[in-house]
This record gives C-alpha cells, structure tokens and sequence, in this order.
C-alpha cells in the first residue's frame, strides 16, 4: 500500500533518528511528505542522515540534542519551528539502557541517568510541543516504549520500570490533550533488528525470535510503518493506545 502523501504538509520531529528504528521512522516520514528534523547526540551523524535524505529529495533539519537535557529539548522544538513554521507531529524514540543489572545492582548513578531521559525527557518534549501542535489545528504524539515494560525482567529492571512509566505518562497525556485534538500512543517493539540488540544475550535474542509465532524478528521499518499509522489521520480515532510489536511473542508469556 503506498503511504505517498499521507503526511503531506506536516512537520515532525524525530528524535533518535540516526539509527535503527527512528532512523526508518525518519524515512518513512518523509516519504510520506512530512519536513522532518533529524537530531541525536552525535552531530557528525545527523548532518549525515540529512545528507542521504536530502539526496533523497527529502526537506529534512539537522538538530543535535540530548533528550536528557532540558535546554536541547526547547533547542529541538524551537529550531523547527523557525525552519518549518510549524509542528504536526513529534516522536519521541531517543532512549537509553546503558547497564543489564539485577536492580540492586544498579547504580544511583545510573537509575538517575535512565529516568532523566526516557521519562523525564518524554514529558519535558511533551511539555514544548504539544502546545504548538495544538495550536497548529492538533496532530499526534509517538512513544517508543518495550515490551520489557509489560513484564518482569531479569537484568533490564530500571529500563523495564522507565518505560513502564512512559507508557503511563501516554494515557496522561492523551486524557489531557485529546480535547486539543491532539493524539498520543505508544508502539511496544519487541526483538528489532537494531544496535541494542547487540548488547542482549545472543541465546536469549535466538530463543526469544524462535519462539513467537511469526518466528522471526522485526526490521526497523516494521516499527516505523506503524509509528507513520499512529502519526497518519488513518489513526485519528485512537488516542492513548499502546500498540505491541512483538511477533505475538509475549502470547507465550515472557519477553520474546
């Protein structure tokens, strides 16, 4: 089914989108006609994704940013606005999982690090873009959240916990925002074919995709399609939804 124009004359900010699934996200996109803003922490590697979407014939910006830091988060929403003149659509993808710890083993340090950028970074975006996205006539909100939010984890319990609560903060926000006709769900990937996945135990990743019920593992354009579903009007009667990408892995009971 070709998605060609079903964002035409949007604008949307990517987050996390030099890589893997926000990368594809980004793509996807701007194939569908939205200006995007590229922005991760590595400057070199949003000035590159803008170059080959841009050869693309894509209208993209280039934003380095932190989502942990308050002032890169304003810096995101500001610099599209004055390029774009608008805001449609934001999603936010950026996240960290820096340890795979037992939760007494983690750090404060770390506990810190994790909740100050995929929760507390989501709502402070939340906070500076949804107010220019209501006043634009309303749009749509995407979180990346995990499948590791709906069950119990060995080694992954801060990152489990963050995104537990983001789900949480997405029915907040969708009770809040809806009257401004402006929509916020959440997509559950499990097993993707991404650079986190190298940090998983390879006979857990195995087990995990030879278990579910499609026995395979999704690609990031698996995940960005639904973000571009989520971000489309062909979503515009579902707000506060989280939508499970997992192979029907978690079927079986477990993270798959």
């Amino acid at each position: 089914m070709s998605t060609q124009g079903v964002l035409a004359g949007k604008v949307a900010i990517v987050t996390g989108s030099t890589r893997g699934i926000g990368r594809a996200t980004a793509e996807a996109f701007a194939a569908a006609g939205a200006k995007v803003t590229i922005s991760s922490r590595k400057p070199e590697a949003c000035k590159e994704t803008c170059r080959v979407m841009r050869e693309a014939g894509h209208e993209v910006l280039s934003v380095p940013a932190h989502v942990g830091k308050a002032e890169d988060i304003t810096r995101i929403v500001d610099a599209t606005l004055e390029a774009f003149g608008r805001l449609d659509i934001v999603v936010c993808n950026a996240a960290v999982n820096p340890v795979f710890a037992t939760l007494q083993d983690v750090t404060e340090d770390t506990w810190a690090k994790i909740m100050e950028t995929n929760v507390t970074g989501v709502w402070r975006m939340a906070k500076a873009a949804l107010p220019h996205i209501a006043a634009g006539g309303g749009g749509s909100m995407v979180l990346l959240s995990s499948i590791a939010s709906l069950v119990g984890t060995f080694t992954e319990g801060p990152y489990a916990i963050s995104k537990a609560a983001e789900n949480h903060l997405a029915k907040q926000l969708a009770v809040q925002w809806g009257p401004k006709n402006v929509r916020i769900n959440v997509i559950a990937p499990g097993m993707t074919r991404t650079d986190m996945i190298r940090n998983h135990n390879p006979e857990h990743v195995k087990h995990a995709v030879e278990r579910a019920p499609l026995r395979r593992m999704a690609e990031p354009e698996d995940i960005a399609a639904i973000a571009l579903f989520f971000a489309s009007d062909a979503a515009r009667h579902l707000t506060g939804q989280l939508l499970v990408a997992d192979g029907g892995g978690t079927l079986l009971g477990g993270i798959a």
